[in-house]
């Protein structure tokens, strides 16, 4: 049990290259997605897909 903590503590202390590639993509994001792929389990590719809302507006019907 014991190494099981230790191997927790450890990873705590020096996190994967990935998981700075994936803070930074979702620092700059209001609106999308984050999407974390895994093969054999590592992570392989980290996609980001971002969505541009408009206000409502430009949509909707003035009454003049």
């Amino acid at each position: 049990m014991s190494s099981l903590s230790a191997a927790s503590l450890s990873s705590a202390n020096n996190p994967p290259d990935w998981l700075a590639i994936v803070r930074a993509k979702v620092e700059g994001l209001r609106y999308g997605v984050v999407q974390i792929v895994v093969h054999d389990g590592k992570v392989t590719q980290i996609e980001r897909t971002e969505k541009t809302r408009l206000g409502g507006s430009g949509a909707a019907s003035r009454d003049e």
